[in-house]
């Protein structure tokens, strides 16, 4: 018996990707309430569970397709499991990337384009 299987979560946790990465399609931002705060909840598109957005996790979304959510929905992201310290402990927690790279930056230094 798995004890996952005992205690559903309404959320995708690490253990539910099985040591996958997984190609999904954004698909809504929620502000939902979890205990006594207000989170951003990401869905995907035929996906039931979505994934309590984190710092770490808004903003590697953030460097791919911009800051600002409404512009997220129909973009692809990677999700992926790794081991970070929470709390003194090391946990696996799910990590979210854009699925494909961000455009380099070209500058104009001195009269000649630089990409950085």
């Amino acid at each position: 018996m798995n004890v996952n299987d005992q205690f559903p979560s309404n959320y995708l946790k690490a253990s539910d990707l099985q040591g996958r990465e997984v190609k999904v399609t954004m698909d809504r931002i929620e502000m939902e309430k979890l205990g006594d705060d207000n989170k951003m909840v990401l869905y995907f598109i035929g996906k039931t569970k979505g994934v309590v957005l984190n710092k770490t996790n808004s903003m590697n979304i953030s460097a791919g397709y911009g800051p600002e959510t409404d512009n997220w929905p129909g973009a692809a992201v990677i999700l992926y499991s790794t081991w970070v310290d929470f709390q003194g402990k090391s946990v696996e927690a799910i990590r979210i990337r854009p699925a494909s790279k961000p455009a380099p930056v070209t500058v104009t230094v001195d009269g000649d384009e630089a990409p950085f």
